[in-house]
């Protein structure tokens, strides 16, 4: 952080916090907030932001109440002021491919340390275009899908990785299952990501001609293929979120991944027809998303701030399995937790914040993933907060 970063009025601000995620969110820092924790609510509505703040005060008396600061999305002053006043910022309001990249400017720009639970490839690509360089220079950590896009998968390969031999070629391979619920606003998300399938391609041929290219070190994806797993009791298929694609940046970025690595990311459903149905449902989403009226339609079916009771929250889970190869070693390891889409991710976002404003972390800026800023220090506060992380064989 730079050195102004340190006089500011406040650790950390939390943007959405009267949406769904968001307010998760703010429940989580108000019941786990370090004492003294120096924090603020922004939003466009005072009297929304003053209902939060209420709710919160009558759920944690003991809790560091938050300032409320006013400011809109899309008023990039009001922004500047917001981030200019803090540490840290964490921001839940998307879809952030069209509400996102004001702030991100504004942090970048003001040496502030960003957070976010994108999955938007598109804007993960711009925002490096257009924001990387000003960051690595004002010494802002801008850090992207910092939810159950990526935390889970990006922080448990690294887990993996750290059970192999190191200077060795490797290979892992993540398979993901899970119970729950799309939440409305990650549903926006992607219908507006298939939207702007166009965008999103360009982006990242943009970013690939104006990266700097590995050369002492080479990552690679592993095969797309659809197979049966007898091991994990059913059929795995290749997903195309953006977490394979964090997790090869985080192998860019830090050497412990060895001199050949090579990352497979995958879904695993006990029937093939499952596999087959979700495929026929995301494919028809993504061809009707570009056509205006149709995707007007699609966007009307799930509100942005709607999410599962807290009872479905309650019964609902995740597992991602790794299967980790290299130097004449295997292993087996898992990461578990709740709820993903809004328990374990408002916690994970929260646990981010929380670190990038008050941890000892690598001297990295500009534009990181989780492992590549925050590592095993973040490791280290989801193992705590409930989050486990396991090896199963091969210890």
């Amino acid at each position: 952080m730079t050195e102004m970063a340190g006089e500011r009025d406040h650790d950390l601000a939390l943007f959405g916090a009267t949406g769904f995620t968001g307010g998760l969110t703010a429940d989580y820092i108000a019941a786990n907030a370090p004492a003294g924790l120096r924090w603020a609510l922004v939003g466009r509505n005072r009297a929304k932001l003053e209902a939060v703040a209420a709710r919160l005060a009558a759920a944690n008396p003991e809790a560091p109440a938050p300032d409320l600061l006013v400011a809109d999305a899309a008023d990039p002053t009001a922004l500047a002021r917001v981030a200019e006043s803090t540490r840290v910022v964490i921001t839940t309001v998307g879809p952030y491919a069209l509400y996102g990249g004001p702030l991100v400017a504004a942090c970048a720009a003001a040496g502030t340390d960003y957070v976010d639970l994108t999955g938007e490839p598109e804007f993960v690509d711009r925002t490096w275009l257009e924001h990387h360089a000003t960051a690595e220079r004002s010494g802002a950590r801008i850090v992207h899908c910092c939810g159950f896009d990526s935390i889970p998968h990006d922080l448990g390969a690294y887990f993996t990785v750290k059970q192999l031999p190191e200077g060795v070629p490797l290979t892992v391979n993540g398979y993901v299952r899970t119970n729950a619920q799309f939440s409305g606003g990650t549903y926006h998300s992607a219908v507006n990501g298939f939207a702007r399938g166009r965008q999103t391609l360009a982006a990242a041929k943009e970013r690939r001609a104006a990266e700097p290219r590995q050369t002492t070190r080479k990552i690679h994806s592993a095969p797309a293929r659809i197979r049966h797993v007898p091991e994990l009791g059913g059929w795995s298929a290749p997903l195309p979120t953006i977490d394979g694609t964090v997790i090869r940046r985080s192998a860019a970025a830090v050497d412990r991944y060895g001199p050949d690595f090579t990352y497979g990311h995958n879904l695993v459903a006990r029937h093939l027809a499952t596999i087959g149905g979700i495929a026929a449902g995301v494919g028809s989403v993504a061809v009707l998303s570009p056509i205006p009226p149709v995707r007007k339609l699609l966007l009307k079916a799930k509100s942005p701030g709607e999410g599962p009771s807290e009872a479905r929250r309650a019964n609902s889970w995740f597992k991602v399995r790794f299967v980790g190869e290299g130097g004449g070693k295997r292993v087996v390891t898992e990461v578990s937790g709740g709820d993903p889409g809004y328990t374990e991710t408002s916690k994970m976002l929260a646990e981010s914040g929380l670190c990038l404003a008050f941890d000892d972390l690598p001297e990295r800026s500009g534009q990181l993933t989780t492992v590549a800023s925050m590592g095993d220090m973040l490791l280290t506060r989801l193992q705590n907060a409930g989050i486990a992380f396991r090896v199963l064989e091969g210890g």
